[in-house]
């Protein structure tokens, strides 16, 4: 595997752990914003693996995975990213965060950490 695409993996793990940091911390919108994070840089580190050049400088997921060519992604996970997408854009703004905050409890927190995380696994398997 090249360099590229190994920092792109380590960059999703990281950003991966951190989501499980921020549900111990009951930081429930950070939760929802590093799953989106980790899931947007394994996409691009397949995006480095599969054409051998930089990603594009985008944040939407469902874009990525078009770009990529993920046709056997099962369509659980492609209802999911329609979920998750908007919490890396969004959270940001005030006009969205706070609808965004009033949904990430913990209960809906640890779900989405839940489905990134088998989203994680099935991605990082067709590295391998």
């Amino acid at each position: 595997m090249d360099t590229h695409t190994q920092y792109w993996i380590d960059l999703a793990e990281y950003d991966l752990e951190t989501a499980r940091a921020m549900l111990e911390k009951s930081r429930y919108l950070y939760v929802g914003f590093m799953c989106h994070q980790s899931i947007e840089k394994l996409l691009k580190a397949f995006w480095q693996f599969t054409y051998k050049n930089l990603p594009p400088k985008t944040h939407n997921l469902a874009y990525l995975v078009q770009k990529i060519g993920l046709s056997d992604l099962p369509s659980e996970y492609i209802d999911f990213i329609d979920e998750l997408d908007p919490l890396n854009i969004e959270c940001r703004y005030p006009e969205y965060k706070d609808e965004i905050y009033k949904k990430m409890n913990c209960e809906y927190s640890q779900a989405i950490l839940t489905k990134t995380q088998e989203l994680f696994a099935w991605l990082k398997k067709r590295f391998y």
